[in-house]
């Protein structure tokens, strides 16, 4: 399938088509809608891409993500505004790599990966993408927040504590000097980013519905002593959840459902963005 987007001079990727319907993404859509209008009065606009239930090849998704930067940088260059911009998706099985990281810890011969590996210009470790994990690459020029990559980072971060808090009913926190969210032992979200020219990307992969097994095969961010959950494992386990709601009743495609609209929430509160989806339609199959 290839897919192009409305209202954007930017090139979409080509996409697969995953498991949830257009009925889910359009109410998810206007409920977010609701939502942020009535939660700011002066909002700065955040454009969305909303492909959260589809697998984006990940050298794909990377790309447009540099397009969108390099347009932006542009536009600030001639003294332009930009509005901020939030791609949210997931990705099929894949391995990525930060800038400097090393091969120490893949547990297997990059020659002969079980997955394709990408060296990237995140900061960070090696992690995995796969189908169940909810991807966020916002595309925020900083300028126009604060000039400081820790208070980024941590934002990152209080988004998903946020997200696990209202939509799951799960206590997750952060760990001194470990960029991240963890329930417990386990990590449930990474955070990568790069910052250029104060313009943001990369970002952030909640694991929700995830087949951890791939995780394996890795050293997951270079952190050999603690382990790698997901808001589904953790829901099984119940030891980190309310009890008091029935979230082991509901089936992967509804924990999607529900991470995915806290998170647009959570981000549009914790940044301050009144977000403005964009629309998506199909060309050719």
């Amino acid at each position: 399938m290839i897919f192009s987007i409305v209202t954007s001079s930017v090139t979409n990727p080509m996409l697969h088509h995953h498991h949830l319907s257009d009925v889910n993404r359009n109410r998810a859509s206007k409920s977010i809608k609701i939502i942020n209008s009535k939660n700011h009065k002066n909002p700065r606009k955040c454009e969305c891409f909303d492909l959260y239930d589809q697998l984006v090849p990940y050298k794909k998704a990377w790309s447009w993500q540099k397009t969108i930067v390099n347009e932006k940088k542009a536009m600030i260059d001639r003294n332009q505004e930009c509005p901020d911009t939030v791609i949210l998706l997931q990705h099929p099985p894949v391995y990525t790599m930060g800038t400097g990281s090393t091969e120490d810890y893949l547990n297997f011969d990059i020659k002969n990966a079980p997955f394709d590996v990408y060296r990237t210009e995140r900061g960070g470790e090696v992690t995995y993408h796969g189908p169940g994990q909810l991807v966020m690459y916002p595309i925020i020029n900083l300028r126009n927040h604060k000039l400081d990559l820790h208070w980024y980072l941590r934002k990152l971060e209080e988004v998903v504590i946020r997200v696990l808090s209202s939509a799951f009913s799960i206590n997750a926190s952060r760990l001194d000097g470990l960029t991240g969210v963890w329930v417990g032992n386990k990590k449930v979200a990474a955070i990568g980013i790069r910052v250029s020219k104060w313009m943001t990307f990369h970002g952030l992969a909640l694991n929700v519905t995830t087949d951890l097994t791939p995780f394996n095969s890795i050293v997951p961010c270079g952190i050999r002593n603690r382990g790698v959950g997901s808001v589904k494992g953790l829901i099984e386990d119940g030891g980190h959840v309310n009890r008091d709601v029935c979230y082991d009743k509901l089936d992967d495609l509804q924990l999607l459902d529900i991470a995915h609209e806290s998170l647009l929430k959570e981000f549009s509160e914790v940044f301050q963005l009144q977000i403005e989806k964009q629309t998506v339609f199909k060309l050719e199959c």
